[in-house]
């Protein structure tokens, strides 16, 4: 099967700066307090429903994923990318990490005990999100915790020239966080909690979060 454009352009894009992301993403313990929150309570959620593999798509340099980890997760990586991997791998050896994508996980039906896509979405068409949740909904054990974060707007699609100081050929799209809710209803979850936060002084774009579950068995 063809691969879609959009993902070769994710890929080609993110190993070409995947050096200086690596240098200037800041650490989950640099982040506001309530982004923190949100990341404390997944991982508190998950553990309480008895633990299990969580999967961090689109985990870039493996931060989150190791601090997923200190939260008291079993967590692994999976990123489009085989330089962010190769620096997930060497910064976190202790980890495991794959190259993936997230719209055809490398994971059985209803193995893991929760997904985290934190700021990775963004470059996924609109129409390709309906597949993607699907893809999440399957992996996830009945009762499993998705928590999504990511930038939020009215419909914005935007086509970066550079990011990083790097030429880079990804789209951006961004929707009301309304809209995503309701797209992972229609894919099988119950959201069960939203934040949604203005731009401040580091974040220059509005920013959301939704954490949503799996129904029990």
């Amino acid at each position: 099967m063809t691969e879609p454009a959009y993902l070769a352009a994710i890929r080609e894009s993110y190993d070409n700066v995947a050096d200086v992301y690596a240098e200037r993403v800041i650490a989950p313990a640099e982040l506001d307090p309530l982004s923190r929150g949100m990341l404390n309570t997944f991982a508190e959620l998950v553990r309480a429903a008895g633990g299990g593999p969580v999967a961090d798509v689109g985990c870039g340099p493996g931060r989150v994923t190791a601090h997923l980890t200190l939260l008291g997760l079993s967590a692994f990586g999976v990123d489009l990318s085989p330089r962010m991997v190769e620096l997930a791998q060497q910064t976190h050896p202790e980890l495991r990490f794959m190259e993936g994508s997230m719209t055809e996980l490398d994971v059985s039906d209803n193995e893991l005990a929760g997904i985290l896509a934190y700021y990775s979405t963004h470059h996924t068409p609109p129409e390709r999100l309906p597949s993607m949740f699907a893809e999440f909904h399957r992996t996830l054990a009945p009762g499993g915790h998705l928590m999504w974060g990511d930038y939020i707007a009215n419909d914005v699609h935007l086509c970066p020239t550079q990011a990083f100081d790097r030429p880079v050929s990804y789209e951006c799209h961004y929707l009301p966080l309304d809209r995503t809710a309701e797209l992972l209803r229609e894919a099988g979850f119950v959201v069960t909690a939203r934040m949604e936060q203005e731009p401040d002084g580091r974040v220059k774009r509005s920013h959301g979060c939704l954490l949503a579950r799996t129904a029990a068995a």
